[in-house]
């Protein structure tokens, strides 16, 4: 018996759009409204302590270290060895924030990677 490829369902198919495009919204909002806003820069400079600030310093922190490039890298290895609806998900949604918020060497990479999972065979369930 062939062994297919990776395809999830269309129930879980639906959600795993969802959530990508949940996370894309998420960080342009955050790149354009947050992080690129000169006058929220100056203010969040200035000392003022709001929850806006605080995730923009959150989110300017987690850039500068890549985690959004090596939590999708690490995730798009982890399925394209062990295929599962979690791993892509989560690599995808990693992926999407990680290309919009400047981690352009990382996650490019764990796009490919995701790209080459669908090529790969999924393990066949022993009946």
């Amino acid at each position: 018996m062939a062994q297919r490829s990776f395809l999830p369902g269309p129930r879980v198919s639906n959600l795993i759009v969802a959530l990508g495009v949940g996370a894309l919204g998420w960080a342009v909002y955050m790149r354009y409204a947050l992080l690129e806003q000169s006058t929220v820069g100056l203010v969040c400079d200035a000392g003022l302590a709001t929850t806006t600030c605080a995730v923009r310093r959150a989110v300017i922190t987690l850039h500068s270290y890549s985690v959004f490039g090596i939590v999708a890298v690490l995730a798009a290895l982890v399925h394209l060895i062990r295929p599962s609806v979690i791993t892509f998900t989560l690599a995808l949604v990693a992926t999407a924030i990680g290309v919009v918020l400047y981690n352009s060497n990382l996650a490019p990479l764990a796009a490919g990677l995701l790209l080459i999972s669908f090529a790969r065979p999924a393990p066949s369930a022993r009946s």
